[in-house]
């Protein structure tokens, strides 16, 4: 992977990239962490020191980002931690405007994004929450689902508040989800879990695919759900009832790890009719269903137990099983010693738009944000056999801010890249946003990774 361009986007610390492409531009949207230290950042456009919000950058040029605009935070705390896009065109309000969903700070917004440079506030989805995260927006049909904490009565952590938001400017509440025993007098959580885990960021295929994914603990403590949308939606949306939390469930994968701490679920990829290409000489079973599975490392220089990314097949989905995993040889580079987080965070989550060469990634590459060892694109196309083909570790810069935890009772603060999240636009191009500030670079594959991505090795393995 080698560089194309660069933004350092105000220093502010980074979580999600999400790039679109509006008429002639490309659009990366880039929602923020609080830095840790609640200070404000100057803004030069506006001349202003402003709170972490939401930052939007023109990428049109991926050799010369432009930086548009910044919707600042309301207060210290600052930060949005996620941001969706949806045209007007795709949702079923068919207008020619484009939409933003972030959470932000105890609520979920709608901002009217045709003009990126402008941002116009819509409305407000919901408000007086305690915790906003990872969420997900369905642009053909307009449901969305809200990570948030639960309403009063449920047990501590996030949850989702599924809502229609298909005219962006008037949303319905339908339902709320989450792993059943965590809503108000739920059952308690079956052996082998301790407590309920929370939800973290869903992926919903749709009415066409009728399949929620939905990674539950993070971290630690975690779970796979896979969830039918038709019995999750409530009528007129689908068969569901709005006070069941078990039916809608067709499968569970409960995470291992150690005796003492399991492994999360931070992000869980779809990735489905996976033709197996040493297979093909079966006569059953050689085109497979696949989940990715990231458990997130959040522990400073490799104090817990070691973090992964899975591949589970869920070919049988009331029997989910992990097949194999991935994971950077700490030793490939010093990586426990350097400072800050040494393993994975999530992968992409663009499922491609069709003809695009982002869609001929899918079930070839997945690209895995990895804090102090960059980001990995590891070769997918043998799912039992993951492997790496391409990476790049940003160097740190003058907005680099320090990482620091406890090592052996004392602190301990080093300077080091901490790449966060990674997506992919329709042209094929890789972003990468450190949680830091180091800033957004902007990636190319190069070698067997482009050969890969564009199908060209798609023989290999097939004798």
């Amino acid at each position: 992977m080698e560089l194309v361009g660069f933004s350092a986007v105000q220093g502010r610390p980074i979580y999600q990239p999400v790039i679109q492409h509006q008429g002639n531009h490309w659009i990366a949207y880039l929602s923020h962490h609080n830095d840790g230290t609640g200070q404000s950042l100057f803004n030069p456009l506006t001349g202003k020191d402003e709170h972490n919000g939401l930052s939007i950058v023109d990428v049109t040029d991926p050799r010369r980002p432009v930086f548009l605009h910044h919707i600042p935070g309301p207060d210290p705390s600052g930060g949005g931690q996620m941001v969706r896009i949806c045209s007007g065109r795709d949702l079923p309000v068919h207008d020619n405007r484009w939409y933003l969903l972030r959470p932000f700070d105890g609520t979920h917004e709608i901002w009217d994004v045709t003009i990126p440079s402008d941002p116009q506030f819509v409305v407000t989805v919901v408000s007086g929450l305690t915790g906003t995260h990872k969420s997900w927006w369905e642009c053909d049909t307009g449901i969305a689902y809200l990570v948030s904490s639960g309403p009063e009565g449920w047990l501590s952590g996030n949850m989702m508040r599924i809502y229609d938001l298909s005219n962006p400017h008037a949303p319905q509440f339908i339902r709320n989800w989450a792993l059943n025993g965590q809503q108000p007098g739920g059952p308690p959580p079956p052996p082998p879990l301790t407590a309920i885990p929370n939800v973290h960021g869903p992926i919903s295929l749709g009415p066409s695919g009728n399949r929620v994914y939905i990674p539950y603990g993070v971290g630690t403590n975690g779970v796979l759900q896979i969830v039918d949308r038709s019995m999750l939606l409530p009528p007129p949306y689908g068969t569901g009832d709005p006070d069941d939390y078990e039916s809608a469930e067709v499968g569970r994968l409960v995470m291992s790890g150690t005796p003492t701490q399991s492994w999360g679920a931070h992000t869980s990829l779809p990735l489905l009719g996976m033709r197996i290409p040493d297979w093909q000489v079966n006569t059953d079973g050689n085109v497979r269903d696949f989940v990715v599975v990231t458990s997130e490392e959040t522990s400073f220089e490799c104090q817990d137990v070691r973090q992964l990314t899975f591949m589970v097949d869920v070919s049988v989905e009331s029997r989910p099983q992990v097949v194999s995993s991935f994971q950077v040889p700490e030793r490939s580079g010093h990586f426990c010693s350097r400072g800050g987080r040494f393993g994975p965070h999530a992968t992409n989550e663009d499922l491609g738009r069709p003809s695009t060469p982002s869609a001929s990634y899918l079930k070839r590459l997945v690209f895995i944000s990895y804090f102090n060892a960059g980001v990995r694109a590891v070769d997918i196309r043998d799912p039992y056999s993951p492997r790496e083909v391409g990476f790049y570790i940003p160097p740190t810069n003058s907005t680099t801010l320090q990482t620091c935890g406890t090592i052996h009772g004392e602190m301990v603060c080093k300077t080091v890249v901490q790449t966060n999240n990674v997506d992919v636009d329709d042209r094929g191009l890789v972003y990468i946003a450190d949680r830091v500030g180091t800033g957004m670079h902007i990636l190319r594959l190069t070698g067997e990774a482009a050969r890969i991505g564009r199908g060209e090795d798609d023989h290999e393995g097939d004798d």
